[in-house]
């Protein structure tokens, strides 16, 4: 073969594999050298020529220190055909090589069949590392996909000459799919592996809504509309945040369309999945409200600590707000960040009733005075101790019931309190540090949930010490466990 026909099939690989002219090269070079030690169980090094397609080759001894007891890395010992001490190398370093150019040798069959076999294991690996490359920068992204088959629920797909895979917990549930079928797919993950590059693609991800949205809505593309976030129950619900940035702009009404067109397009594509449009709002609490729609709240109670908000709402939308199996709340939950409880209005007041008579009893307690006192208290918006001991005295005086000596005795025993608190908080943290797995900002917690004692946190659930402090399943199954073993419970 001379040079020319080297360059053309060099060319035709490259075009035919879509890689480099230079790796098909390499490769080639990789073969010629793999095939010369082979026959002559020698270190070769080939080099071809970029400009005549000519080959030569170059015999290698690897540089070795002087006097060393060597072993290379398979296993071979010093040999003075494969080995060269660094006194004789000329002034190289230790495993660089001394080379020495020798006649290129005609390849017979089975030489022949070597070099194939090199230059195919080697543009095949080259044109994997390419479309992993290629693929990686695309993870993320939405593509048309042309289905191959369908083999025990996955399905196998063609990506434009390269292939892809859907796995059937990546499907939409139900969904009818068949050989030729063209639809779209997310790139989940790109893998390099000895058979070739895999890719995943999924129909499930929040995300492959998201972007189907910004391709049917051009104000979503043009940034006039923002996409704030997105919950999906796949092939049944889902619900989507947006934003507009120019107020003049209904954002829920441009992604719906004209007459739904919008909006029916994504949930064809999703396979009949209805999707709502939620209008965001900075407000954590209104933002529920809307993420709640179609039913209507009521009322909402924040707690910021724990990340929660009860909602109330009419018996008759109770069953609206919670959904056919707790869709709707569920994904509203998705959707906004928060942990939602629903609940009807007369539930809802009885719960604040006990919580009310909780905190009375409880401040009570800590102020030494009667439940009634207490009750003026909270019903004036005072619910513990900090705010009564930092209140101004003046304001507390004009409540109906006080006169200026009792604000005085309430503030002083409210400040007692408060140190007698802070005393008994401060040695409770130090019992809990010593559990395994406490550090300071969980014992803190704890203490604020009233959990002062090791057996106390011995009691706790791994579902209860979560709503204390998210810390992950394994640590606060970790903590308790720690917490059980120093009270002796497996003494």
């Amino acid at each position: 073969m001379d040079g020319k026909e080297l360059f053309l099939m060099i060319e035709a690989i490259s075009n035919e594999k879509n890689i480099t002219k230079e790796d098909v090269l390499e490769s080639l070079e990789e073969a010629l050298a793999v095939a010369t030690k082979k026959r002559s169980n020698i270190e070769v090094r080939v080099e071809v020529d970029r400009h005549t397609g000519e080959f030569k080759t170059f015999r290698q001894w690897q540089v070795i220190e002087d006097g060393e007891e060597f072993v290379d890395d398979d296993g071979n010992m010093f040999d003075p055909e494969l080995h060269i001490y660094q006194a004789d190398a000329n002034g190289l370093d230790i495993d660089a090589f001394v080379e020495e150019p020798m006649e290129s040798i005609e390849f017979g069959r089975i030489a022949a069949q070597v070099a194939k076999q090199v230059i195919i294991q080697k543009v095949r690996e080259a044109e994997r590392t390419v479309v992993v490359d290629n693929y990686s920068q695309r993870v993320g992204e939405v593509v048309m996909v042309t289905v191959k088959r369908v083999d025990r629920g996955n399905v196998y797909v063609d990506m434009g000459g390269i292939d892809g895979m859907v796995s059937k917990y990546d499907l939409i549930p139900n969904e009818s799919i068949r050989k030729n079928d063209r639809l779209r797919a997310y790139i989940k993950e790109v893998k390099s592996t000895p058979r070739g590059a895999q890719i995943f693609l999924s129909r499930t991800v929040n995300d492959m809504m998201i972007q189907l949205f910004e391709m049917e809505v051009p104000e979503i593309s043009e940034g006039v509309i923002e996409i704030k976030a997105g919950a999906r129950d796949p092939g049944l619900r889902s619900k989507l945040a947006v934003k507009a940035k120019d107020k003049r702009i209904d954002p829920i009404g441009s992604c719906i369309g004209m007459r739904g067109a919008r909006v029916q397009a994504v949930s064809n594509e999703l396979n009949g999945e209805r999707v709502d449009i939620i209008l965001w709002d900075e407000d954590p609490a209104q933002f529920v409200i809307n993420a709640m729609a179609p039913a209507e709240v009521s009322s909402i109670v924040v707690d910021e600590e724990k990340g929660s908000m009860d909602i109330a709402v009419e018996e008759d939308q109770l069953a609206l707000a919670i959904g056919r199996g707790g869709q709707n709340i569920k994904l509203a939950s998705k959707l906004t960040g928060w942990k939602l409880n629903v609940m009807s209005l007369s539930d809802a007041d009885e719960l604040q009733a006990k919580e009310l008579q909780k905190t009375g009893e409880k401040l009570a307690e800590k102020l030494g005075v009667d439940a009634e006192v207490a009750g003026v208290l909270i019903d004036e918006g005072y619910t513990n101790l900090d705010e009564i001991a930092e209140a101004e005295s003046e304001i507390l005086s004009k409540i109906e019931e006080f006169d200026s000596e009792m604000v005085g005795e309430l503030q002083e025993r409210a400040q007692d309190a408060q140190l007698v608190k802070a005393l008994n908080d401060a040695e409770a943290s130090e019992v809990l540090l010593g559990v395994e797995g406490v550090d300071d900002a969980l014992a803190q917690a704890l203490v604020d949930a009233e959990i002062s004692t090791v057996d106390e946190l011995a009691e706790l659930s791994i579902v209860e010490l979560l709503d204390i402090q998210d810390i992950g399943n394994d640590t606060a199954s970790a903590v308790i466990m720690a917490a059980r073993e120093k009270e002796g419970w497996f003494d």
